[in-house]
């Protein structure tokens, strides 16, 4: 403190302490997801259209356009994709060693980090290990250790800036930076969080902490949640909270993120509050650059100082770079060779761990129509995990009960793009493939629920669809896009139907909203109805047997099968002992038909290979989706 007094009585002393206009540039980074380079694993391949080697010269390009800048990364960061995997568990991090996405975020003089919730995914101890790799600080303000009731980690920071005006001369300006993530943490990693920590409501949080920032000297707040934008008037403990963080009184500027999207955007034009030419949202200044790196947030502030000393916000705007021309389908910057070169060995460890051979496919299997029909993309995820759990519960109290499955689509377009598909060749599968199929590290539980229990599960799942009018005109859109496909669980080892005719029992949260529908129709179990009191184990993932996703009957509490093998190396040791693999769906579900009537999809022109018969292409959107039509 001493330096800053001295620092700021020279600054008066030499005249330079009048009233001043300083133009000061805020980036952000958010949902990197370990895509350090320009590389899918999955397909084996460079792409133009993500990684932070190519924000890396983005972020270049906005420092040497201005006098005055920060940059701030948003999390979830070290898990989601193989070469994450392969630091984490094929050549665990170790004591004394910098975790890749860090070799690469050090070079670029990142000045702050926030925690995301996929920061937890492999357990307190890898975090805090990967953390110490970081030459920058982390804040988090939510999250509090479960024994001393203290934040687990520092919640904010007060970044004293050295600024220059547009005279060159110096000033100080303090710049308070908190940060946030989901309180849903405690049920997406239950397993790796339940006893350790426990979270708190993010906005009565920042009300909390803002008041303390500003009463300590911060000039401006930079308000950094790992929130995307939810309900405009959030309920406590949400999960998407940005737009009520606008509200709270001292946040200056939001850097937010989580739901993969862009802001300012088209997608946000009529949201409440948002102004997407300007870039402000309730009048804050914000930006949401996406995720995988596809684009820089920039935040540009004009200050001015006034006699008392303090710094006025006169101008604001939020913008986002991207690196690729979605119009022209072209790259707009080239690699960073710097970030390459830093993670050229882990690059490579994870190409040979990758391609390492698990068997010989005999078909092709591809996920362009998981979300509109029964599929191998997701049957085969189903097979290995039965096949894991009848093994796993033999000789127990719960191996007399049915054994039946869960799996979701979790490569199928929607906001991820138009390329966002699994698409296996036949031949060879390797270990990316497996990747391909089951991109996240869950681990496999199973749950003991009734048959009508199942029954509500398929309907929670069924919310996927629009309810369609089967009076109405043709083409009406089937999918709710806003629906993640994550969520929209196939039940194997039962067969039913899905009645789109119907409106869906649930809403988004997971609350029953239309008591009396039901879409599902048919609920079939060894071809007799099932017996709604009869009990079934479940085998599927630690999120949605801890409550990940609001289904009906899973908050943790009834789990009889919790093993600590990942769903995908149940999926490898199951392809490893087939030795051939031939994916077929068994089509155990299916949409009831509407007769006479067509319904609309979004899937990749490359889904146009393999089309089934009550299918056709009729178009293509401006962003490169193909439209198809599906009638009975």
């Amino acid at each position: 403190m001493k330096h800053l007094k001295l620092l700021s009585a020279m600054l008066i002393m030499t005249g330079v302490a009048h009233a001043a206009t300083v133009d000061l540039r805020i980036m952000e980074t958010t949902d990197i997801h370990v895509n350090v380079l320009n590389y899918d694993y999955y397909q084996d391949k460079s792409t133009d259209e993500y990684g932070l080697s190519k924000t890396a010269s983005l972020i270049t390009q906005a420092r040497a356009e201005v006098k005055n800048s920060l940059l701030f990364d948003n999390g979830d960061l070290i898990q989601g994709n193989p070469l994450g995997d392969y630091v984490a568990r094929v050549d665990p991090l170790q004591e004394g060693e910098t975790h890749p996405v860090y070799k690469a975020m050090n070079l670029l003089d990142y000045d702050l980090g926030n925690i995301g919730n996929h920061e937890f995914n492999y357990g307190l101890d890898f975090l805090k290990l990967s953390l110490k790799g970081a030459n920058f600080p982390y804040v988090n303000a939510n999250v509090y250790d479960a024994n001393t009731g203290k934040n687990y980690f520092k919640p904010y920071r007060i970044i004293t800036k050295i600024v220059r005006d547009e005279n060159n001369n110096a000033h100080v300006v303090r710049v308070g930076v908190i940060g946030f993530v989901p309180p849903q943490i405690m049920i997406w990693d239950k397993t790796n969080l339940e006893g350790k920590v426990t979270t708190q409501d993010i906005i009565e949080t920042a009300r909390k902490f803002v008041p303390e920032m500003k009463a300590k000297g911060a000039d401006i707040i930079v308000a950094i949640p790992h929130s995307g934008l939810g309900d405009p008037d959030p309920k406590a403990m949400d999960e998407n909270v940005t737009s009520g963080l606008t509200k709270v009184p001292g946040i200056d500027v939001v850097l937010f993120g989580h739901s993969h999207t862009e802001f300012p955007s088209a997608t946000f034009a009529t949201y409440p509050g948002a102004d997407v030419t300007k870039g402000t949202l309730n009048g804050v200044a914000a930006v949401m650059p996406g995720f995988w790196g596809n684009n820089l947030g920039v935040v540009d502030l004009k200050l001015e100082k006034q006699e008392d000393g303090s710094w006025t916000i006169v101008d604001k705007k939020g913008t986002l770079r991207p690196i690729f021309d979605k119009v022209n389908k072209k790259a707009t910057v080239d690699n960073d060779p710097r970030i390459v070169e830093a993670v050229a060995d882990d690059h490579q460890h994870t190409l040979d761990y990758v391609r390492g051979k698990v068997a010989d496919l005999e078909a092709p299997i591809n996920s362009y129509f998981a979300v509109v029909q029964d599929d191998p993309s997701v049957q085969i995820v189903s097979q290995a995990q039965m096949w894991y759990a009848k093994r796993a519960l033999q000789g127990t109290e719960y191996d007399k009960y049915p054994v039946l499955s869960a799996a979701a689509p979790f490569k199928a377009g929607g906001r991820a793009g138009v390329s966002y598909y699994t698409d296996i060749p036949a031949g060879t599968l390797a270990i990316k493939n497996i990747s391909d199929l089951y991109i996240y590290p869950n681990t496999i539980k199973g749950v003991l629920v009734t048959g009508a229990e199942v029954q509500e599960w398929l309907e929670r799942s069924a919310g996927q669809f629009k309810q369609i009018d089967p009076k109405g005109p043709a083409n009406q859109e089937l999918v709710d896009t806003s629906f993640p496909t994550y969520n929209f669980d196939v039940i194997d080892g039962v067969t039913y139907e899905i009645d789109v005719t119907q409106p869906s029992r649930y809403n988004s949260k997971g609350e029953v909203v239309n008591a009396g529908a039901h879409r599902i129709k048919n609920l079939m179990f060894e071809g007799k109805p099932i017996d709604p009191n009869q009990k079934f184990v479940v085998v599927t993932n630690n999120y949605r047997a801890g409550g990940g996703g609001s289904f009906p009957g899973l908050k943790g509490q009834n789990i009889v099968l919790d093993s600590p093998d990942e769903n995908r190396e149940a999926i490898i040791q199951y392809m490893v002992a087939q030795g051939k693999i031939n994916p077929t769906a068994d089509n155990n579900w299916k949409l009831t038909p509407i007769p006479g009537q067509s319904v609309l999809f979004f899937s990749s022109p490359n889904a146009e290979k393999f089309l089934p018969s009550n299918a056709k292409k009729i178009g293509t959107t401006p962003d490169g989706f193909a439209q198809y039509q599906l009638s009975w």
